[in-house]
């Protein structure tokens, strides 16, 4: 059997060895894939461990872990004035990442609320130097001014600002509605000259189709003109071909009956072969012609 004196050094060797496991869990610590870790000793910044698995000396040493991830950061609506003196509710978003985790835990003591002040303070004078017209239709160019002072302002902090997007800009209920009726005006403005636009344009294209149909009709009687010009010609031809040669059969004749005129002047009889073309010439037939034996 322990005497009391066994029992007392188990029960201190229980102690050692539970401060021990407590202090081994509080030295081991991990980091995670998206974090990196700041090991300080004793208050004092000593090394940036990666993520994994990582040991510090028990009591005297401690760890941050600092998200690398890109993060949000949104700004609340706040009332604006325009350099025409129209008061506009404007609202945005900041986008950005560490990229140095030392600088961005001592350098600044609340990002968040100092990305916002400055975004505020700098949407200000963004807007304020610009009409209302303008800041609505220049919602491109302050994302890109206001991304740019941010981003020189964090530079110091570690910090990345990589987009800012500005949410709404909203002017008075009154200067929306005028604004509407506006939109509505040039819409139909535009509206009703497309249909003038249509008209004429339908105008002209009517005109031309006109001028092309009596382009085509003139061309058309031109052609029939010719050709039927061209039919009476030939007809013309023919006529004459056939008439020529009608009258110089008709004048041959003729010029035989003048012969025998003048030949036969002064006979009573005549001896014509039969057969012979003057027998028709004279309208004689076989009856009245006395044939001739050789």
């Amino acid at each position: 059997m322990q005497g009391p004196a066994g029992t007392l050094g188990l029960l201190l060797l229980l102690v050692v060895l539970l401060i021990a496991l407590i202090s081994l869990a509080r030295a081991a610590r991990v980091v995670a894939q998206y974090e990196k870790g700041l090991v300080l000793r004793l208050g004092r910044y000593r090394a940036t461990v990666g993520s994994g698995l990582t040991f510090l000396v028990p009591v005297i040493e401690d760890l941050i872990k600092v998200d690398m991830r890109e993060r949000v950061i949104s700004v609340e609506p706040q009332k604006v004035i325009t350099k025409d003196n129209v008061s506009v509710t404007v609202d945005a978003v900041i986008y950005y990442r560490i990229i140095d985790p030392v600088k961005s835990t001592f350098e600044v003591q609340n990002f968040g609320f100092a990305a916002t002040t400055l975004a505020q303070t700098n949407l200000r004078n963004l807007i304020g130097d610009k009409s209302l017209d303008e800041t609505l239709t220049a919602r491109d160019l302050i994302n890109a001014n206001l991304r740019a002072v941010l981003d020189e302002a964090t530079n110091t902090w570690g910090v990345k600002v990589t987009r800012v997007e500005v949410q709404k800009i909203d002017p008075p209920a009154d200067i929306t509605e005028a604004m509407s009726r506006q939109m509505k005006a040039e819409r139909d403005k535009r509206a009703n000259i497309l249909e003038a636009e249509g008209v004429k344009q339908a105008a002209i294209l009517q005109s031309e189709g006109v001028r092309q149909s009596e382009i085509l009709r003139a061309e058309g009687d031109a052609q029939a003109k010719v050709l039927r010009a061209t039919a009476d010609a030939k007809a013309i031809e023919l006529v004459s071909n056939a008439a020529e040669q009608f009258f110089k059969d008709r004048a041959e004749v003729s010029k035989k009956l003048d012969v025998l005129n003048t030949v036969l002047a002064g006979q009573t009889k005549f001896i014509v072969p039969a057969g012979s073309d003057l027998v028709n010439v004279l309208g004689l037939d076989d009856r009245t012609v006395v044939p001739v034996k050789k």
